[in-house]
């Protein structure tokens, strides 16, 4: 009986190994790894959806400075055309990568609607993050409990995207070139 059991035992741990997905830490470490070898550079992007220039950032100059990496915590200021009020900050967690969109006012004092955003605690793998609204959102902007906020680096490195759906549905991308640091 205990060398059936030991089989058992020794079949669902085997099953467990062919698993393709990364455990969101080692996923999430490993994301912003490939984001600290950009620190330090910026980088122009491009508003891809909504395609029919509807949106507010649309054909207004995007520019993601890769400004901050540490062990634990990423900053990455967003500009968009001359507002410098944006900064997305990934923070490493116990529960998994953590994303919040910090809001300033030109003074630097925190905007009213500030540090928005979520956990990324099942990550589909190594380069796409997927943020959902965490409970703090919920509150905060109501319309927003459904976000998700995603972020990825394309399989070949050359584009970093960010993403936001709500209710399941895209709201807005901005597409951003890896390949051409900008000063």
């Amino acid at each position: 009986m205990s060398r059936f059991i030991t089989l058992l035992l020794a079949i669902a741990m085997l099953a467990g190994c062919g698993t393709s997905k990364a455990p969101a830490s080692s996923s999430a470490k490993t994301f912003q790894n490939l984001l600290a070898t950009h620190c330090g550079k910026s980088f122009a992007g491009t508003t891809k959806f909504p395609s029919d220039g509807t949106d507010p950032f649309a054909g207004k100059a995007l520019v993601m400075h890769v400004q901050t990496c540490t062990d634990t915590e990423t900053r990455i200021p967003f500009t968009v055309g001359e507002d410098r009020s944006r900064t997305w900050v990934l923070t490493s967690l116990p529960e998994g990568l953590q994303l919040k969109h910090d809001h300033r006012h030109e003074d630097g004092t925190p905007d009213e609607v500030t540090m928005y955003g979520g956990i990324s605690t099942q990550a589909p793998d190594a380069l796409e993050q997927r943020f959902p609204a965490d409970i703090y959102t919920a509150e905060l902007l109501p319309a927003a409990a459904t976000n998700e906020w995603t972020m990825a680096i394309s399989p070949d490195g050359k584009t970093f995207s960010y993403i936001l759906k709500r209710d399941g549905k895209m709201r807005y991308q901005a597409d951003f070139d890896l390949t051409k640091p900008i000063e």
